[in-house]
């Protein structure tokens, strides 16, 4: 008896064991991605760098949006939550405005206005889409009590 209580116990203790090396496995992963990402993204910046101009203002924004992207994206990796994948698709949506908005840049007066008009339009539209998608959650049933069958007649 005595037997089977400590292989029982040494089972639960190896258990927990490998259990805290498969975390710290996954988190040394995360921490690495991250690492990656980061080294990208400073690449992406030191080549904006030798840009002049709107160049460099939209080059700059495509990487910010780009980092925040891959960010977003990695969170969602190791934790598949609505929550997460929601923020992956709000940081794609904010990316492509912030470009776009930096694109206007090139144009003037009436022009411009109309194109930061139309990028605005367009990533409220998104955000609503996003929203909305995200919004909905499974249906169950009221706490109220009931069981869901009619309720028989009174007279």
């Amino acid at each position: 008896m005595t037997l089977k209580l400590i292989a029982v116990a040494a089972a639960v203790a190896f258990s927990g064991a490998a259990y805290a090396q498969k975390d710290d496995a996954a988190r040394k992963a995360k921490d690495q991605a991250e690492e990656r990402i980061e080294q990208q993204a400073k690449a992406d910046r030191e080549r904006c760098n030798q840009m002049k101009d709107n160049a460099q203002d939209i080059c700059e924004a495509e990487a910010k949006g780009k980092e925040k992207v891959a960010k977003a994206e990695l969170d969602a990796k190791y934790d598949n939550s609505p929550s997460n994948q929601r923020k992956v698709a709000e940081a794609r949506l904010n990316a492509q405005y912030d470009v776009a908005k930096q694109r206007c840049d090139d144009q003037k007066g009436e022009a411009k206005d109309q194109c930061e008009k139309a990028a605005k339009d367009k990533r409220d539209m998104a955000r609503k889409q996003v929203r909305e998608q995200y919004a909905k959650k499974p249906e169950r049933p009221a706490a109220t009590g009931a069981t869901g069958r009619p309720q028989p007649a009174t007279k």
